[in-house]
């Protein structure tokens, strides 16, 4: 099959820079974040069982179509609010922990500031490139330049 002679790529958002965060601007954040997070972490719930759901029900069926659409509406719901977390300037890593990364600095680099919904507040860093798994205590962070 050949492919369509007048293909128009899709509008390219331009990318927007990172927000850089001090310990105290992130923690500051925090209530904010803490009621997108919670309603990410829900509506990424609720997609997941309507998209089982889905898969339950008979491909050619009335009620297929019905389902189809609550999980498109689910999913751009859970999309705005991704675009939400993203405008505070954090970066969600697991929908079912609920943890997020504030960009922060350490030692003149950029690290993680690393959050995760039920805590009070940061509690640990990591590096760019480590993950949850090298989170270090936020007692070693060392914000200077």
């Amino acid at each position: 099959m050949a492919a369509p002679q007048f293909f128009t790529p899709p509008r390219v958002t331009p990318s927007r820079p990172k927000r850089r965060f001090t310990l105290e601007q992130a923690n500051r954040t925090l209530p904010l974040v803490k009621r997108i997070v919670t309603d990410i972490v829900q509506c990424h719930k609720a997609v997941t069982v309507q998209q089982e759901q889905l898969q339950q029900v008979s491909p050619n069926s009335k009620i297929r179509t019905e389902a189809e659409r609550a999980v498109e509406r689910s999913i751009e719901r859970l999309n705005q609010l991704l675009e939400e977390l993203s405008n505070v300037g954090c970066e969600m890593k697991d929908f079912q922990m609920g943890l997020t990364d504030f960009i922060g600095r350490h030692q003149g680099r950029d690290v993680c500031l690393c959050w995760k919904l039920g805590e009070a507040s940061i509690g640990y860093w990591h590096e760019m490139d480590a993950g949850f798994g090298g989170r270090q205590p936020i007692a070693t962070l060392d914000e200077r330049e």
